[in-house]
């Protein structure tokens, strides 16, 4: 099932999307795996702390975000890691690492690797271990806003 918050939103959005249910994982690459999607093409949500306030970075599952680079993006703004106690209680209607990547339904801001941008589609969570969206990349960007940014790497 998905996110009571997100299905809201799509819905209200009337956007075009599908929805993936599939066995437990617990990290992208598995999601990934398990709903036969590409490792490019399967989003990551990775959570940070940009100067002490939560974002959210969202990357695909092949790659490693490198801190350095963001910061470097980011202005030198301080960029670190989020601990999961730092961010559990941001997503109320959401299990833990597994929050979709909008963001803006959460009062974050969320940077992309551009990479995202370069197909035609992009899945992700959809709020818990079990489910996941696939929808036009395109829809996604025009939904979530986000601030694109080429930083990740190749795990």
């Amino acid at each position: 099932m998905l996110s009571p918050r997100l299905h809201n939103f799509l819905d209200q959005q009337h956007s075009s999307y599908s929805t993936l249910t599939h066995d437990r994982t617990v990290t992208a690459d598995e999601t990934a795996h398990v709903t036969h999607l590409s490792r490019q093409l399967f989003a990551k949500t990775v959570m940070l702390k940009v100067d002490g306030t939560l974002a959210m970075m969202v990357m695909p599952a092949a790659y490693r975000i490198d801190l350095t680079r963001l910061s470097r993006a980011l202005g030198g703004r301080l960029v670190e890691l989020a601990e999961e106690t730092e961010f559990k209680d941001a997503f109320p209607d959401c299990e833990v690492g597994a929050m979709p990547p909008f963001g803006n339904l959460y009062g974050l801001p969320v940077f992309v690797d551009s990479r995202l941008a370069a197909h035609p589609d992009i899945a992700f969570n959809a709020g818990t271990h079990t489910d996941a969206v696939q929808m036009p990349y395109k829809e996604f960007e025009r939904l979530a806003q986000p601030e694109l940014l080429w930083l990740a790497h190749v795990m």
